[in-house]
């Protein structure tokens, strides 16, 4: 197949989304199917592995220059390319596309209705104006889990016989062997680990209230590190951790690449993920996949993906995350029971697997706009 892809999501630093479009692609273009990716300004990531690809990049920097850009330049484009195809991995469909060319559009999760107050306001404003209508007129919808699947069916129920949940995969983070993050930050003991955008629905806040209430004898030996990239609407973040007392306990690595992440993954005691809501959660496989257990939330995915190998909690109960902290790390035999769960669990996603269905799915797209 000829496959159209609005690539926007590879024009920044790679975070869930972005790596999800860049190893789906990957997964599409191995098994033989033609890849046409749409980008509104030269990417910033090294995407050398989609070197089969073809790209098609404009000229349009900034938030309101690509939305116009997706409306007018990128229906154009994919017209040209005669693509079979084309795909909006994140909420989004062109709307001049050209009506005879199939479309499907992935849906990761539905913040903006769930937890519309942790989002950016343009963020909120362009889902909850932009996703409807790339739901409707859509051949096919995939879900990125079953829990994102059944919100978009209790919100969009006359949309059901074209939605079909594909798991995205477990990527394969390079070897971060000689990586020096745990040095460069001063991590020289056991740690819970925290990874993702530092924003609202991460639940950040609870999780450090969380780790000052653990006794100063274990905060001793087991560090928090926190690994993301700076989001919004958390204020002071390291003001808040001086106020908790915590300051000395605390790393804040900032935004890392794959192979000091793949070093934090591999040296974590756990990983903790107590976010207010989440449409599936690369973190939880990532750790698992070095055998890492997980500490995470009892709602929306994250229980469906975690499966058996993680501790789960009420993310707005403070004492309750604190308590699954101390567990994880002071109980080994519960640990080492976790740990040899994890890593079954994160053989469950293979990018290879979600390519696969994903080409299924776009073949009854076609299918479905001929009939």
């Amino acid at each position: 197949m000829k496959i159209g892809i609005d690539a926007r999501n590879l024009v920044r630093n790679l975070t869930g989304i972005g790596r999800y479009v860049l190893e789906m692609c990957r997964g599409l273009a191995e098994s033989g199917n033609e890849i046409f990716l749409y980008l509104p300004e030269k990417p910033m990531p090294d995407l050398s592995r989609l070197s089969g690809a073809t790209f098609r990049i404009s000229s349009h920097a900034g938030d309101i220059r690509r939305l116009i850009w997706a409306h007018t330049t990128l229906p154009g484009q994919a017209a040209r390319d005669r693509i079979d195809v084309f795909w909006g991995p994140a909420h989004r469909l062109p709307s001049n596309l050209d009506p005879h060319i199939p479309r499907v559009v992935t849906v990761h999760d539905l913040v903006w209705h769930h937890a519309a107050s942790t989002m950016r306001l343009q963020g909120w404003l362009g889902d909850r104006l932009l996703m409807r209508p790339a739901i409707f007129s859509s051949d096919e919808i995939v879900a990125v889990s079953r829990s994102t699947a059944d919100d978009i069916r209790t919100l969009y129920p006359s949309v059901s016989k074209k939605l079909r949940v594909v798991y995205p995969g477990l990527t394969s983070l390079s070897d971060g062997a000689a990586s020096n993050v745990l040095a460069d930050n001063g991590i020289d003991r056991d740690y819970v680990l925290f990874v993702g955008t530092l924003e609202p629905r991460k639940n950040l806040r609870n999780l450090l209230e969380a780790y000052a209430l653990l006794a100063k004898s274990v905060r001793k030996d087991l560090l928090l590190v926190i690994a993301g990239g700076q989001g919004w609407r958390l204020g002071d973040l390291r003001e808040r951790i001086a106020r908790l007392e915590i300051e000395p306990d605390v790393r804040l690595t900032g935004y890392v690449a794959d192979g000091d992440l793949a070093a934090l993954y591999r040296r974590a005691r756990l990983l903790a993920m107590p976010s207010l809501y989440e449409g599936f959660g690369f973190p939880l496989i990532e750790a698992n996949a070095v055998g890492v257990p997980a500490l995470t939330s009892n709602v929306s995915s994250m229980p469906e993906v975690a499966g058996e190998a993680a501790l789960l909690v009420d993310p707005t109960n403070v004492q309750e995350i604190s308590t699954a902290m101390g567990r994880l790390a002071l109980d080994n035999t519960l640990h080492s029971l976790l740990a040899e769960k994890a890593r079954l669990n994160g053989l469950r996603f293979s990018w290879k697997k979600s390519a696969s269905e994903m080409a299924a799915v776009f073949e009854s797209a076609i299918a479905a706009r001929k009939g």
